[in-house]
């Protein structure tokens, strides 16, 4: 099995720009959001079971899923969440495996936005934190995908807290600053990652 780093991070905290500096030097991502994607796709039974739950209005017309109609189902009912929830987290478990199992480089990075939320992090041999203070977030998360402050404030209060995302990091990047800071930051544990890797094969072997 490779050895697997969780890359986690509240919204807005430039996960994907981390994660793409260490795609440069070769390192395989496997993303949870783009996993959760697929496992809808037109066709697959995950789709055609939530459509029979809530009718044909929830997949668009070029048959992918609707999903701010999604959204505003599960928003207001617990319940119909935690249907969703379970049928789609198996799912993506599953895929998530399979990419891993695939996985020849020395490690791999797991792409994970709610890690601590969905209790995660003991999947991980390591656990990467990207930080930034709450304000940055909500000025980016707001630029990035055109909401309210409201809107951002409130996506943010259904994340856990900063402090409880730290409290479960090996790692830590600052993202607060400027862009060109991530690349010596990502370099510096890359190599780290390598070392903790070759590391864990040879405890395997013993």
């Amino acid at each position: 099995m490779t050895y697997i780093v969780a890359l986690t991070g509240g919204i807005g905290s430039g996960k994907s720009t981390v994660a793409n500096a260490f795609a440069h030097f070769g390192v395989p991502l496997v993303d949870a959001d783009v996993i959760a994607r697929q496992v809808v796709e037109p066709g697959t039974p995950a789709l055609n079971a939530i459509a029979s739950r809530y009718g044909e209005t929830i997949v668009q017309t070029d048959g992918t899923l609707n999903r701010a109609t999604l959204r505003e189902k599960i928003f207001s009912e617990p319940q119909e969440k935690a249907w969703l929830n379970s049928l789609l987290h198996p799912l993506i478990q599953q895929e998530t495996q399979r990419q891993l199992a695939k996985i020849v480089q020395p490690y791999a990075l797991w792409v994970v936005p709610l890690l601590v939320e969905n209790g995660l992090q003991h999947r991980a041999n390591r656990v990467l934190v990207v930080d930034v203070a709450p304000e940055i977030q909500l000025a980016r998360t707001m630029a990035r995908d055109g909401i309210t402050r409201q809107q951002a404030e409130h996506i943010l209060a259904s994340q856990v807290s900063r402090q409880q995302r730290l409290a479960c990091a090996d790692d830590i990047i600052d993202n607060s600053g400027v862009p060109l800071i991530i690349a010596p930051q990502v370099a510096a544990l890359h190599q780290q990652y390598l070392k903790l890797a070759a590391a864990a094969q040879q405890d395997l072997h013993q």
